[in-house]
């Protein structure tokens, strides 16, 4: 699995940077609800097209997000699969803090005091 991940950390590591940008954020957020023109993703912004463009950009060199030309509109859309590398190497470390807290949990109960009264009522 090391090796996997060697291979997918440049991915990984532009996909996180990416995500960085508070901006690139909330245009996800935007194209999870549907595809959208550049003009449509740009509106709620104080900034330029250019300044979309570029986010834009980042974004589709992520693989987080597709362009497409229709005519003379330029559409954008979520790629789903683009997070999926990003989700599976949280997974794991997800999977592994889990781990830590069971163990931690088993070692608590293994350790508590016998018969002491910890202040609290017990219900029967």
């Amino acid at each position: 699995m090391y090796l996997t991940s060697m291979l997918n950390i440049d991915t990984l590591s532009q996909t996180f940077s990416a995500l960085a940008d508070p901006t690139r954020r909330a245009i996800l957020a935007r194209l999870a609800t549907g595809a959208a023109t550049v003009g449509e993703i740009a509106e709620p912004f104080d900034m330029s097209l250019p300044a979309v463009s570029r986010h834009l950009k980042v974004l589709t060199d992520a693989g987080l997000i597709e362009r497409h030309t229709e005519a003379q509109w330029r559409r954008c859309e979520l790629r789903g699969e683009g997070l999926r590398a990003a989700a599976d190497w949280i997974e794991e470390y997800r999977r592994f803090w889990e781990q830590q807290f069971d163990r931690l949990e088993a070692y608590l109960k293994r350790t508590a005091p016998k018969g002491k009264s910890d202040g609290r009522k017990r219900r029967s």
